[in-house]
């Protein structure tokens, strides 16, 4: 058996970033790579096979979700995740860490883990490291993640402080376990917008040697700028040799900085999400399907598109899809979207492999593939 491999190919001469490989038991993954949310076991409007389709090679999944229903046991009792959602391609758990710190309202913090109400139903539930890793056992992903404790934004210092250290008591907590699981894990690294506490937490999770290391706590309400100081900083402290995943950040900007500075592995909701309201993806930017200008528009969401959207449908058929509040139209958007996305991937890591990433990203930024309307913006902030 497998537990992770990762391996760097190729360097950046330009940045941090590298085009490397991980490597687990059910399949390969070239990085950087993207990684869709499936929190309950799904894609939201896909199927496996047209997630696959448009590239897709690890979907991401949530233990608090998947705990609360159907339950891990059952999942378990199954054959675990792959074959639950019937997925043959690497799978990444979160630990429930983040959906636990959105219940602020129903969620009580002690030493040992989180008390808190369901949001299905109000009953009561505790989660710590050690149950923590037991769903995350039944259910089989290849890579899992610690227990940790997100803090709000805007958290004072000594707040933030005390989070670090239960962040790191919960992460000794959840390694000791996982030595019975045969599964990656991976350590969470803290510290809200503090660099001092990004370096004591990223220094305390690389001194107990977890096969990879996630940025938690950003993409909270901190703005762009302030996030990639958090990263860079972080970045110092973290091993070279082993993947870095920076966990809910996701724009295509957030990705093509992030590489710069060396991250692996993106994970966010942005393209399924985007899909389900009408937004799309492209080159020349943010497509808004229900736009009256695509009535009577013939052409595809994207020129020279290879998706299975683009090469059969018209903008002034997926409008109408979407105006009808068709189930249709969330699919072909998603799919779309989907596609987008691991392209872009694509183009990102190609261009490391041909020393170019410098000339990818000021094309980005400046050409067509700059999402218009913040060109100025980021013209003014990366250019």
């Amino acid at each position: 058996m497998i537990t992770l491999e990762f391996r760097v190919f190729k360097r950046c001469q330009s940045s941090k970033a590298r085009l490397g490989e991980i490597v687990t038991d059910h399949g390969r993954l070239e990085t950087p790579v993207f990684m869709p949310v499936g929190t309950s076991g799904a894609i939201k409007g896909v199927s496996p096979t047209e997630a696959k389709d448009a590239g897709v090679e690890i979907v991401l999944a949530n233990t608090y979700h998947l705990y609360l229903r159907p339950g891990h046991k059952l999942i378990e009792n199954i054959g675990g995740l792959h074959r639950f959602m019937n997925w043959s391609g690497p799978i990444l758990t979160d630990s429930g860490g983040f959906q636990v710190y959105s219940l602020s309202k129903l969620r009580t913090i002690s030493p040992d883990g989180v008390t808190f109400r369901s949001h299905l139903d109000g009953s009561t539930h505790f989660l710590g490291p050690e149950k923590v890793m037991e769903i995350q056992r039944a259910l089989g992903a290849d890579i899992i993640m610690t227990f940790d404790e997100c803090a709000p934004s805007g958290a004072e210092q000594d707040y933030v402080l005390a989070s670090v250290k239960l962040t790191e008591q919960w992460a000794r907590q959840c390694l000791e376990e996982g030595k019975k699981n045969g599964q990656a894990l991976f350590g969470i690294v803290q510290g809200g917008v503090y660099p001092e506490l990004r370096e004591m937490s990223a220094k305390g999770l690389v001194s107990m040697g977890f096969d990879g290391y996630a940025l938690g706590g950003l993409s909270v309400g901190e703005d762009k700028l302030t996030r990639e100081g958090v990263i860079r900083a972080t970045m110092e402290f973290l091993p070279e040799e082993k993947p870095v995943y920076l966990m809910g950040a996701g724009t295509p900007e957030d990705i093509i900085e992030s590489v710069k500075m060396g991250v692996d592995m993106f994970d966010c909701v942005l393209p399924t999400r985007n899909a389900r309201n009408g937004m799309l993806f492209t080159n020349k930017g943010k497509l808004v399907i229900k736009n009256a200008q695509y009535a009577g528009d013939s052409s595809p969401i994207e020129e020279g598109c290879a998706c299975y959207t683009c090469s059969n449908y018209s903008r002034a058929y997926l409008r109408h899809l979407f105006l009808s509040k068709e189930i249709l139209s969330f699919r072909l958007n998603t799919i779309h979207n989907l596609y987008y996305y691991t392209h872009l991937m694509n183009e990102i890591r190609q261009a490391i492999r041909d020393d170019r990433l410098a000339e990818f990203s000021h094309g980005f930024y400046t050409g067509e593939g700059i999402f218009i309307n913040l060109k100025e913006k980021w013209r003014k902030i990366h250019v």
